[in-house]
């Protein structure tokens, strides 16, 4: 089973992969919490919690580089600092040593393209509408808005997505030699 996270400091998207079925999407809600060992804490509470046999971690690779309009330094040395803890606590919890993928890649293994002038987090929400049969709960505010946490589990499962289909890959590669 694959682990696929989407980490911030104030929501992590969570998705669970067997086969590349989503067996489990879910998040964790850090808004309220304050300080980044506190909110470390929730996090380490929540993995106990999972009850699957994950035998791969992903994690969305945190932004390295600045753009018009997007985080300052500080925001991205915190963003930064967390993604290690979390991690660390990934390898605590699971015995694994997690991957990172772009959002970048992960989005282009998953065949979702994200067009200039287009924000990402809205082009990976339009792919999961667009199915029949949506692979996760999408809920709305009652103002019709979809609620923002969603977003985040979208990117956990483009995540997990994309590490299954790497892990496909390097066996292909194996079998190979």
């Amino acid at each position: 089973m694959i682990l696929g996270l989407d980490i911030s400091t104030s929501v992590i998207g969570v998705c669970v992969l067997d086969n590349n079925i989503v067996v489990k999407t879910d998040y964790i809600d850090l808004r309220k919490v304050k300080g980044l060992f506190h909110k470390a804490q929730v996090v380490e509470e929540y993995f106990h919690s999972l009850d699957f046999n994950i035998e791969h971690v992903f994690i969305e690779q945190a932004l390295m580089f600045f753009r018009s309009g997007g985080s300052t330094a500080k925001t991205m040395a915190v963003l930064q600092r967390f993604n290690g803890v979390v991690s660390w606590q990934c390898f605590k919890q699971f015995n694994i040593i997690p991957e990172y993928i772009s959002p970048i890649s992960a989005r282009s293994k998953c065949g979702i393209k994200v067009l200039r002038g287009k924000k990402a987090k809205e082009v990976v929400m339009e792919h999961f509408l667009a199915k029949d049969t949506p692979e996760f709960e999408i809920v709305k505010t009652r103002y019709g808005n979809i609620q923002t946490y969603c977003y985040d589990i979208a990117d956990a499962i483009v995540v997990a997505r994309a590490g299954h289909y790497l892990l496909q890959e390097s066996h292909k590669n194996a079998k190979n030699y």
